[in-house]
Order: structure tokens, then C-alpha cells, then sequence
């Protein structure tokens, strides 16, 4: 059923806002009424999508349940493999809540399939912050890929942040791992949809028939009808603390793909020899499961609240991205603030609307992985969990925000609001300086 919209400003009871900001939030919730149906009719096809792997692959009460020690025998592990793999339409897939992030399963997977003498071509400019050490683009003497003789080259982004395919046919050539980021990251760029995707790996096989392309496909999942491994990705990779744990999974990540390659990951998980056999699953399987079934409605939650941060944010006169006109691949919504002071007055905003934590402020930190401090507010049930409502950004210009996640749509529209008031109340918000 499509959403009501009442366009009259309603207060909320027990959060006060100044009152331009209830009349702007009720103007951006109805320019968001068409962009809502679309993201419900995509959450209804993937939903049937992932109850049609569930009972495909006879997942039953016994898979719910966790091994110790070697884990050998899991039933609820293995079944689960089978099952992300029919909803992504890949011939394989690993899931584990032992990957500690999506960070994580993509140095899994690149240590993977990666040997010495090969060489890396990221197909969208700089990768994710946290990548610049597992490559050794920023780091040294860490067990990087640089450090096994892994050789590294990018594609730069074009200015409207569109990758460079004439470029791509000159430097994949010879590459063992074609690597593309769907999501934006600590940039400005755009973030991909599946159909970008598409044209890029088209690309890079025009190029390499024989090259590996890998996907960071954090914040993407269920964002569309279809994923990466549909339209030629060899592998796709994400965090289940993100779109596919549904914000159930207290942790892990996942890798699916070709089956050759998949199980090149599985042995670098663990051990060569040893594999997916091998890896206790403790009383995770039931969260994991129940994160995937719901993972496709909480993702169009997170949607719905970055399609509002897009609306309310633009009226107040601040560059966005997307545009409230783009498609969106991918559940973040990334806000020019301008300055230090109003990025942290946003991030502190937003945590006092958070369920968890709300009495905590947050302050900018150096945070392992990133070369500029970060503020990060998450006062989430998961720690870190970016499918739960947060927003970080770097210090440094130009003081963007990176807002994602929202577990239910009403949670998500409070939290920014309440970051807005806390700009107001700060003297930062742009149109009341």
C-alpha cells in the first residue's frame, strides 16, 4: 500500500524542534512520496526473493542452531552459504559472523585470489580509507599486498565522478583483479548503481577477458533488484553489518561469486586444505538468518531516510549527493556542511536522537584506519552497525557528513532532525546563521 502523506507540520511529543524545522520536514517528506513507492516495490521483489532461497534450500529450525570447536558438520552454516548465494544469483558464497568487517572480507578475498607478480586496477579512483594499508598505498612493513609483490594502479574518477572507460581499457590490461567500489566512501562521487556496474565490468573483460572483478558491494545490497554477480561481477563482497544482516547479524561478512574463486577465499579464511569445513558458528546462525530475511524492508527503511536527509537537506540550501533527482545505488546520503564546527554539531545532533547512547557526545578521534581524525555518531544496538541510523565524516574540507542506515523510517527522520536542531541551537545551521 502506498504512503499517506499528511503535508501539515506535526510536532512531535517529546522532541522539541524549532518550528522551521517541522514545516521542513513535512515539505520534504511529500516531494519524497514517489521515491518512496519505487523503494517499496523494490523491497517487495527482493523480500520474495530472498523467502524464495529460504525455502529453496529447506532451511529448517535445525539450521538456526551453532557448533564449537571446529564447527565441522554445521548444518546452519553451510545451508546458509547456499541460500546468500540463490539471492544473489552467484554460483557460491561464504558467510561468516567471524569476518570482522567488510574492510575485512575484501582482504580475505584479495589475499584470496591475489599472488605475487599480479597486479590490482581499481576501476573507481582511490578505494575505501581503510584499503590504503591492505594495499600499501599508505603504510609499510604491515603484510600489505605491496609487501607480497602485489602491484597496484587506479582508474581516476572523471569530474562528475563517472569512471574513465577509455582509461580502463589501458590499464586493466595484464591485471589479475579488476576492483570497483560501489559506494562513495570518505568522496563526493557518486555512488554506482547495478547498471554502472554493468558498463564497467564490460569494460574491464573487453580489455582482460581473463581478469578477476571484484565488487565492494557495501551499502548497495538490496538498494536495487538486482546485484553485481547478476550483470558479470566474478565476486561481490559487503559487511553484515550493513544492508544483509538486516540489523540483526552482531557481525561478519560474506563473499560470493564463482565457485572457484569462493573457495580460493574459504582457504585463505582459514587454512588451504581446510576451507569451509572448518569454522564454529556458536549461537550465531539464528541472527544471521533472521538479519537476511529482514535485511531487504530495514534496507528500504535506510533508504527512505537518506531520500529524506536528500530533500530536507537540499531545502536548507546545503549540496547533496545524490541529488534528489539521481539514483541511488547505495543507502548513503553524503551532506557538504562546510565547516568543523557544523559537522560536529550534526554528528552530535543525531546521536541525541539515537535509541542507544543518546546521552553521549561524540568528539572527533584517530580512528585506526583513516588518515584524518573522524567523528562517528552511532548510538546503535550493534556497535558500528551501518544499516542502524549514523553519520561520520573526516575533519578535514570539506567537512562533509555521510549519513546511512535507519531501521525504521520514523527513527531515521528524528535522528535528522534532531542533528538540524542541534545545528540551529549551535548557530550552524545555514539558513539561520
Amino acid at each position: 500500500m502506498a504512503q499517506i502523506f499528511d503535508p501539515k507540520p506535526i510536532a512531535v511529543p517529546g522532541f522539541e524542534f524549532e518550528e522551521r524545522i517541522i514545516k521542513a520536514a513535512a515539505e520534504a517528506e511529500s516531494l519524497c512520496r514517489e521515491s518512496f513507492e519505487e523503494i517499496d516495490e523494490t523491497a517487495a521483489f527482493n523480500s520474495e526473493k530472498v523467502l524464495r532461497a529460504f525455502i529453496n534450500n529447506k532451511v529448517s529450525a535445525a539450521c538456526l542452531s551453532g557448533t564449537t570447536g571446529y564447527g565441522y558438520g554445521d548444518i546452519g552454516r553451510d545451508t546458509l552459504d547456499k541460500v546468500f548465494a540463490e539471492t544473489f544469483r552467484a554460483e557460491d558464497a561464504l558467510v561468516r559472523s567471524t569476518i570482522a568487517s567488510g574492510t575485512a572480507a575484501l582482504t580475505t578475498a584479495l589475499f584470496g585470489v591475489l599472488r605475487p607478480g599480479d597486479k590490482i586496477v581499481s576501476l573507481t579512483g582511490d578505494p575505501y580509507d581503510t584499503l590504503e594499508e591492505v594495499i600499501g598505498i599508505r603504510g609499510s612493513g604491515s603484510g600489505s599486498l605491496a609487501d607480497f609483490g602485489i602491484a597496484y594502479d587506479k582508474v581516476e574518477m572523471t569530474p562528475d565522478g563517472n569512471p574513465k572507460v577509455g582509461e580502463i581499457f589501458q590499464k586493466v590490461k595484464g591485471a589479475k583483479v579488476a576492483y570497483i567500489q560501489r559506494s562513495r566512501g570518505y568522496s563526493l562521487r557518486p555512488s554506482l548503481t547495478v547498471g554502472q556496474v554493468a558498463e564497467i565490468i564490460k569494460a574491464a573483460k573487453g580489455a582482460e577477458p581473463d581478469c578477476i572483478v571484484m565488487v565492494d558491494n557495501c551499502y548497495g545490497e538490496f538498494a536495487e533488484k538486482a546485484e553485481p554477480t547478476q550483470v558479470g561481477a566474478d565476486l561481490a563482497i559487503g559487511s553484515l553489518i550493513k544492508n544483509p544482516g538486516g540489523g540483526i547479524a552482531h557481525s561478519g561478512g560474506y563473499i560470493a561469486g564463482k565457485a572457484e574463486l569462493v573457495e580460493l577465499c574459504a582457504g585463505r579464511m582459514t587454512a588451504p586444505g581446510v576451507g569451509r569445513e572448518a569454522g564454529a558458528t556458536f549461537d550465531e546462525n539464528r541472527s544471521l538468518y533472521q538479519g537476511l530475511f529482514l535485511a531487504p524492508e530495514v534496507t528500504a527503511n535506510a533508504l527512505k531516510t537518506a531520500v529524506f536527509t536528500t530533500r530536507i537537506m537540499d531545502l536548507f540550501g546545503y549540496e547533496v549527493y545524490p541529488s534528489p533527482s539521481e539514483k541511488r545505488g547505495d543507502i548513503i546520503t553524503s551532506v557538504v556542511l562546510g565547516s568543523e564546527g557544523a559537522l560536529i554539531a550534526f554528528c552530535k545532533g543525531l546521536q541525541k536522537g539515537s535509541p542507544i547512547d543518546s546521552f553521549v557526545s561524540p568528539e572527533p578521534w584517530d580512528m585506526p584506519g583513516y588518515d584524518s581524525q573522524v567523528i562517528m555518531a552511532a548510538g546503535t544496538f550493534n556497535n558500528g552497525a551501518s544499516i542502524e541510523l549514523s553519520a561520520d565524516g573526516p575533519l578535514r574540507d570539506p567537512y562533509a557528513v555521510y549519513i546511512q542506515g535507519g531501521l525504521t523510517y520514523t527513527s531515521g527522520k528524528l535522528g535528522v532532525m534532531c542533528a538540524l536542531q542541534e545545528m540551529y541551537d549551535k548557530g550552524e545551521l545555514k539558513l539561520f546563521r
